[in-house]
């Protein structure tokens, strides 16, 4: 029921109702359909991965920013630590976001880790095949490179360990909410006290 000097509610919603309802029963198609055009754009650009080398980042906000996730791309400054020139990044499978800034050293270089570590494990094939050049691999890695599936160096997410402790009859005997009283009482009468000792030590002077 509705509160103080309010409408009653008295809502039709009759009238055609076809045309507000909602459905969808195309999402299991949908899936099946995004599946396809996955394996499709693999196949198209094999060998290469499907996807691009993205950065790790914070969530934004309060709420999000302790989470890591995938960014846009790499910051200028990031390619430039490890050594990857702005145009190159993006003809080997690396997304750069210009428009990125480093607010912290420690997100700039576990971001330069990733990129060399990328770098350490990249493959890349000759535009021709009799004809090599500076920075193409080994015909040996050639013979072993796989082309990867899903993301590209998904980020791993630490979990915090947790430490087992035996308890003791010390901690049990321990009253926390005694301990606290006092605590809470000594941190109200500090200034007090400390008035006192200095009024005391003034007459003592004397």
């Amino acid at each position: 029921m509705v509160k103080h000097n309010n409408v009653i509610p008295n809502g039709h919603f009759k009238k055609h109702w076809q045309n507000y309802v909602k459905t969808w029963f195309n999402q299991p198609a949908r899936k099946t359909r995004r599946l396809n055009a996955r394996q499709a754009k693999a196949v198209k650009v094999f060998p290469r991965p499907s996807g691009q080398l993205r950065p790790q980042v914070h969530g934004q906000t309060l709420k999000y920013n302790m989470k890591l996730r995938e960014g846009r791309g790499f910051s200028l400054e990031e390619l430039k630590a490890a050594g990857i020139p702005k145009k190159l990044a993006p003809t080997i499978g690396i997304a750069v976001d210009h428009r990125r800034r480093n607010r912290s050293l420690e997100g700039l270089q576990a971001n330069v880790q990733r990129l060399k570590t990328y770098k350490a494990k990249l493959v890349v094939f000759p535009r021709r095949a009799r004809k090599t050049k500076a920075g193409d691999s080994t015909p040996e890695e050639l013979a072993t490179a796989t082309q990867v599936q899903g993301l590209v160096l998904p980020i791993l997410r630490e979990k915090p360990a947790v430490e087992l402790v035996k308890v003791t009859e010390e901690m049990k005997s321990f009253n926390a909410y005694a301990k606290l009283r006092v605590e809470r009482m000594n941190k109200r009468h500090l200034g007090a006290r400390l008035k006192r000792a200095a009024e005391a030590e003034k007459e003592d002077k004397k």
